[in-house]
């Protein structure tokens, strides 16, 4: 289908959204807009932006066609809205009634420090007040680094060697040739987060306050001085260069809770509840007392994804050994330190911590129901291929949601793993040590692909703690992977024991979280991404499920999502991603039962089922409640062109079945949408904005009458803009479901926000920005 139905929108968003709905039409609102715009709600009207692949929306609306960076024209509604030819804008694309502005950039010296500057890949933002929402601390994530950071940057396409750099033009000083000590230090350094004092100016505008008191970076590499203390080996590791930023200093983190107690004092740091930095920061939450909650993600290092530290764990908890060539490895970081949820206080009275209760696994984001007299509940999802859902309920009570006290309910309570079931229940298990094991079954899980196409990807496979005398494994420790092919003979070792029986305390359970969830049975998801609690219901919480193709963490349950299209004809559903919604049965969300339901599925929007956008990740709700989300499509199907110098191009064929991820390149470069609630656009997908070449927007956060979001990556693992332009022919759904071509022309690399700015530098660079009505557009 091409829109999300009124009636779909409603069940979705419950009752409380129906009253909203039936609100009198925008157009009888004697705006004199006529239907040229539709309703973002809180954040007023617009006219949609024009994205390359048909939108229902614009067959009832006029809509906003980029042709420059900062220019475009208005087409009027169309039956058809296909177009035969597209040229991809390097910018950020807004509304004509809105303009953006670049807050702060990678790179940036705005810290009292002269070395410190601006880190890289900029993610979640938060907005904690000082003065009213005119005068406040920007938080802004730094999740991790990649080409043209330096040729060096994790996985880096080998035809780009001796291709320009942005390292050294930004931060003026050369970044090393070859993977040192100062190289890797730099990496981490460039992760983490950046605390940024900013007050509105005259036009409007923020702006950050550079060399205030409040500036800070809290990086991957914080507290480095501490390994002065180490007898392992590490205690001359304490620096990473000559600069000042590069000196090791005593702002290390603390670990609370479970492993916090029952682990670090195993681990062979000898730091005890002491931690080195904090880098991987992806997406998060702001809480009602005036922290951040932000999330460590990708902290798995590899031979190819080197910024990071081991995640396999002994049964004790603590790491099986550092990961040779990693970050982890060269300062000596143990993984079982990395892949928590960070608390950090941006006013600085509190030290920054890790809340072991909730976890180790890739956390993508954190919901928060904090309501008087109850205890506090948080939602989080594992953004990874068979990731899950997760709750965890406090044991202590939230007295005032305001209060900074509240920080210790995040230290104590329990940890739930959701199972969803076919038939739209679902049960949240307790990870704890009494919990029974009951671990899914390959065939079980892959058994509609199996049906439509006669075997699963990657024969179903999912991952559990590998023990030595179980399943004939003769090791401790790390994973072992159960498919169709072995788990006739795998699973029974696994059946008919508890917890306890794989794990010697609750903090070791917690930090093997993903395969102790695995062990009791708790559902594999489709890259579980950013959760939302409906401001309408809060017994509802709205899922983000990025991607249903299986990898090699695991097989979603392909009874409750799409791994793969299942058919060859041009319009059968495609495995785009999808909304999801739980709704608890308990009225405060602390029980242990809940019903699901699938809101809307990706894909084109001409194809069965398909909503018009693939790979959903960040969520959030404006003032008014309108759900706004942004896409994560891979950096390397964008447009359909792969990365690297090269750029070729990706096959798109709509006749395929099984894993088809290229038809992605359909929808162009990653984007920001709002689905209004009420008028007559309501369950509407309306593109708000579209980014420059190769990067993803997220983090969106309003405040006032500003939308506060990220730029991240442009440009990524591709040539900086030097005017060169791909063209391909793409083909695509009409909203009928017919299939046409069209001309797709893009540049190769990116300038963004530098071009956009008049920078002389001219090159791509992460950034934060402010969007904001124009003056006349009120």
């Amino acid at each position: 289908m091409s829109e999300i139905t009124r009636r779909q929108l409603l069940t979705f968003l419950g009752a409380g959204a129906a009253a909203a709905a039936l609100s009198p039409s925008l157009d009888r609102l004697g705006l004199g807009l006529g239907t040229g715009q539709a309703e973002a709600s809180g954040f007023g009207l617009f006219t949609p932006v024009r994205l390359p692949h048909p939108l229902s929306i614009y067959a009832k609306r006029r809509s906003f066609l980029p042709t420059g960076a900062g220019d475009g024209v208005v087409l009027p509604p169309a039956k058809d809205p296909s177009l035969a030819t597209y040229a991809v804008v390097d910018d950020v694309v807004v509304p004509p009634e809105f303009e953006r502005y670049v807050i702060v950039r990678w790179g940036d010296r705005v810290f009292p420090g002269p070395d410190d500057y601006v880190g890289y890949n900029h993610d979640y933002t938060a907005f904690i007040p000082l003065e009213g929402d005119h005068d406040g601390l920007l938080w802004v994530n730094h999740e991790y680094v990649s080409f043209p950071f330096s040729f060096l940057s994790p996985e880096t396409p080998a035809n780009l060697a001796g291709f320009p750099t942005s390292f050294e033009k930004v931060i003026g000083f050369p970044f090393p040739a070859t993977k040192d000590r100062e190289a890797l230090g730099e990496m981490l350094y460039n992760c983490g987060g950046s605390v940024l004092h900013v007050r509105k100016s005259r036009e409007g505008r923020y702006r950050v306050r550079k060399g205030d008191g409040y500036n800070r970076r809290i990086h991957g590499l914080s507290g480095l001085a501490i390994n002065a203390n180490r007898a392992d080996g590490y205690a001359l590791v304490t620096e990473w260069g000559v600069r000042s930023h590069q000196k090791g200093d005593e702002n290390y983190l603390v670990g609370t809770g479970p492993a916090a107690t029952d682990v670090f004092p195993l681990s062979s740091d000898g730091l005890d509840e002491k931690i080195i930095g904090t880098a991987f920061n992806c997406s998060g939450a702001t809480t009602p007392w005036g922290t951040v909650l932000s999330s460590e993600e990708n902290f798995q290092g590899s031979s190819l994804f080197f910024v990071g530290v081991a995640e396999d764990v002994l049964p004790s908890g603590i790491q099986t050994g550092y990961v040779a060539g990693t970050t982890g490895a060269e300062f000596g970081q143990v993984g079982e330190k990395y892949g928590w949820i960070v608390e950090v206080d941006p006013k600085g009275h509190e030290r920054t911590k890790k809340h072991t209760a909730l976890g180790r696994f890739r956390h993508e984001n954190l919901a928060l129901r904090a309501e008087p007299n109850r205890p506090l509940v948080a939602y989080m999802g594992d953004d990874r291929r068979g990731g899950h859902v997760w709750k965890f309920v406090s044991k202590g009570l939230v007295k005032r949601s305001s209060s900074k006290r509240n920080s210790e309910l995040l230290e104590r309570g329990t940890l739930f793993v959701a199972r969803f079931n076919p038939d739209g229940t679902g049960a949240w298990i307790p990870l704890l040590p009494t919990t029974p094991t009951n671990p899914n079954v390959p065939s079980v899980l892959g058994s509609v692909e199996i049906a439509n196409l006669g075997t699963a990807q990657r024969n179903g496979g999912t991952r559990l703690p590998r023990r030595a005398g179980i399943a004939g494994q003769s090791v401790d420790g790390g994973s072992f992977v159960v498919t169709t092919l072995n788990e006739a003979t795998v699973l029974p070792d696994y059946r008919g024991k508890t917890l306890a029986d794989f794990y010697p305390t609750q903090g070791a359970i917690l930090v093997d979280a993903f395969l102790a969830a695995n062990l009791v049975g708790g559902t594999p998801c489709a890259r579980p991404e950013d959760f939302e609690v409906n401001p309408h219901k809060p017994r509802e919480v709205i899922m983000a499920m990025t991607d249903g193709a299986p990898g090699s963490d695991g097989y979603p349950d392909s009874r409750i999502f799409v791994v793969a299209k299942y058919g060859t004809g041009v319009t059968a559903t495609q495995q785009s991603g999808s909304l999801h919604k739980v709704v608890e049965d308990s009225w405060d969300g602390t029980g242990t039962t809940f019903h699901w339901t699938r809101f809307v599925q990706g894909g084109e929007a001409g194809a069965a089922d398909g909503t018009g956008f693939a790979a959903v990740d960040n969520l959030t709700f404006d003032r008014k409640g309108d759900l706004w989300g942004v896409t994560d499509m891979s950096t390397n199907l964008h447009n359909g062109f792969d990365v690297g110098s090269a750029s070729a191009q990706q096959a798109i064929n709509h006749a395929l079945s099984g894993n088809t991820a290229n038809l992605v390149g359909v929808f162009g470069a990653n984007w920001l949408f709002v689905v209004p609630l009420d008028g007559p656009d309501a369950g509407q997908v309306c593109p708000f904005a579209c980014g420059p070449v190769r990067c993803e927007m997220t983090g969106p956060t309003f405040v006032d009458d500003t939308l506060i979001i990220s730029v991240q990556h442009p440009c990524e693992d591709s040539p900086i803009g030097d005017g060169t332009i791909l063209s391909r022919s793409i083909e695509m759904l009409k909203l009928d479901g017919s299939l046409f071509s069209q001309t797709r022309t893009v540049p190769r690399g990116s300038n963004w926000p530098d071009s956009a700015t008049g920078d002389p530098a001219n090159l791509p660079r992460p950034c934060t920005i402010g969007i904001q009505r124009k003056p006349g557009f009120k």
